[in-house]
């Protein structure tokens, strides 16, 4: 005699509708991994970004690289932007130790054959980066350091690093700015309580976001709780007059799991 079906177990997000900020070739990860948990991701870039005009100083890194002994990148766009031309010149060198301070950087530099990577574990930022023993004073003073990054940005590795006795060169491989998009969907969607949540995954995301809203930026802040991945974002929201923000673990996994842990208690 056949069983009755078992009754499926509801998804954790089913009917919420999740905005999803990250820059659109970063945002399918987790877009997918709310949809999965039932609930409806809106895909909302609040950077933009796209590759330099004038690549001659990342040709000429690429042709000096032999030079140095540390090799940062800060995100996974520092990866493929500064790759994307230097392995264009040449091939990696051996002897050049790859730093970068996330999964999904050290995943891209993979993708390129760079696999003996420097990185910290559980929490990804500078600070976290610059903890690690391999980085310590004793190990960089008087070493050569190239850091590959986006145009702007904070300055903190950089300059703890020549503190440590290094000497640095920073060089810009992409750029970020503001999308030239309409928030009035958005807008929408908070009017009529359809908004449940914002992702957001960088201070200068918070200062798009509120930028991007305009006039209507404290009545979506004040009716959509947003989830950020690190306390400086969460302060920079609370800065720019949110009143629900949400601190979860670092990265996809950690907001995916902060908005389970969220949405679940209800």
């Amino acid at each position: 005699m056949a069983q009755p079906a078992t009754p499926a177990i509801a998804a954790a997000l089913l009917g919420r509708t999740v905005l999803v900020t990250r820059p659109a070739a970063q945002s399918a990860a987790l877009a997918a991994a709310i949809e999965a948990e039932g609930g409806t991701a809106v895909r909302f870039p609040l950077l933009e970004i796209s590759p330099l005009a004038d690549v001659a100083p990342l040709e000429d890194i690429a042709q000096r690289l032999d030079a140095f002994d540390f090799a940062c990148f800060v995100s996974p766009n520092a990866v493929e932007h500064a790759l994307a031309v230097v392995l264009r010149q040449r091939a990696w060198p051996a002897h050049l130790q790859a730093v970068t301070v996330g999964t999904s950087s050290e995943a891209a530099l993979a993708r390129h054959g760079i696999e003996r990577v420097i990185a910290p574990r559980g929490r990804f930022d500078s600070e976290a980066l610059l903890a690690l023993p391999a980085l310590a004073t004793a190990k960089v003073a008087g070493r050569r350091v190239v850091i590959f990054r986006g145009d702007g940005g904070r300055e903190l590795l950089g300059d703890t690093l020549v503190r440590r006795g290094a000497t640095v060169e920073t060089v810009t491989c992409y750029r970020r700015s503001r999308p030239a998009a309409d928030a009035g969907h958005l807008v929408d969607l908070a009017r009529a309580c359809r908004l449940d949540a914002v992702t957001l995954t960088s201070s200068e995301g918070v200062d798009n976001l509120i930028g991007m809203l305009g006039a209507d930026v404290a009545e979506v802040l004040a009716r959509t709780t947003l989830f950020v991945p690190h306390a400086r974002i969460a302060e920079r929201a609370r800065e720019l007059g949110a009143p629900k923000v949400v601190l979860t673990g670092p990265a996809d996994a950690g907001l995916l799991a902060g908005l389970l842990s969220h949405f679940g208690k209800r």
